[in-house]
């Protein structure tokens, strides 16, 4: 009886190991659609805000579908992708766009023992994967082959860029509500300022936002935002990059907006009108030619 129901489960797991592996084979070779290459990930650009500067170089004013300000990962501080890493990714340095022991944690934990509170996994690389690409509908399958592809792509990401390069593509590709897109309009939009010039508790909200980025709106939702705050700040502190009186000090502090919409807020309405009907002329008559 026990052999009857060892060889049962042997040719089982036998089975779902070719299924996967067939999965896998298929969505490599575009089956499921197209995954990009190298070269097409060299050459991949988000789509950005048109800016508006007045003359002493302060932004008066964009001009977008997304609203999106590209940033380099030279400006981004330290404890802002202290945070990014701490909460999303802790083995980002580690492994090759997909992390194997979260795979396991969330096959056994999260599918097995229906525990949804054992977390993602998700490596920050395969969400930049989800972010630059999207996710096409395949009826039951769609998560399954969804997640298949954005490992591979995350695979080929980590083949094509380096650690730094993808945090930046990462945060400059994220949307952190009210059609706000990448860290450095995130960072004008609730606090008015760069993000190089972003502090400790600020990069944290900002972070935080990324799990739910309505629920966690600090404008709409700010007990919300305090609180996921504390939970990432709580997250630098577990991986060591917040000591405990750091943390214990920190998270203390209240939530301190500078809510700053240009669209809603601009005293310049007539100005940026008349800059976007004469761009318009010129960039037509560059066209023409």
């Amino acid at each position: 009886m026990f052999k009857r129901i060892f060889k049962f489960f042997l040719r089982l797991s036998l089975l779902v190991i070719l299924l996967i592996l067939l999965l896998i084979t298929a969505v490599n070779y575009d089956v499921f659609g197209h995954i990009n290459t190298k070269e097409e990930l060299e050459n991949f650009s988000n789509e950005t805000a048109s800016i508006v500067l007045s003359d002493n170089n302060t932004v008066i004013g964009k001009y977008c579908n997304q609203n999106r300000t590209n940033t380099t990962y030279n400006e981004l501080p330290k404890h802002l992708v202290n945070a990014l890493v701490a909460t999303e990714d802790a083995r980002y340095f580690e492994h090759s766009g997909v992390d194997a022991k979260s795979l396991f944690r969330v096959l056994f934990k999260t599918i097995l023992l229906s525990n949804k509170r054992s977390g993602g996994g998700s490596t920050i690389t395969q969400q930049l994967a989800k972010n630059m690409y999207g996710r096409p509908n395949y009826g039951p399958l769609t998560m399954l082959i969804n997640k298949t592809k954005e490992g591979i792509q995350a695979y080929r990401i980590e083949q094509t860029f380096n650690k730094e390069e993808i945090l930046t593509l990462y945060l400059n590709t994220v949307s952190f509500g009210e059609n706000v897109y990448g860290i450095e309009a995130a960072a004008l939009r609730y606090f008015n300022k760069k993000t190089s010039k972003l502090t400790i508790e600020e990069s944290a909200v900002l972070i935080g936002i990324l799990k739910a980025n309505t629920f966690y709106n600090p404008r709409l939702h700010p007990d919300n935002a305090l609180r996921r705050r504390n939970t990432v700040l709580f997250q630098m502190k577990k991986e060591s990059y917040l000591t405990i009186i750091e943390y214990d000090s920190i998270k203390k502090l209240p939530l301190q907006l500078n809510y700053t919409n240009l669209a809603t807020t601009n005293k310049a309405g007539y100005f940026l009108a008349m800059v976007k009907k004469e761009t318009a002329i010129i960039l037509d008559s560059i066209n023409k030619k």
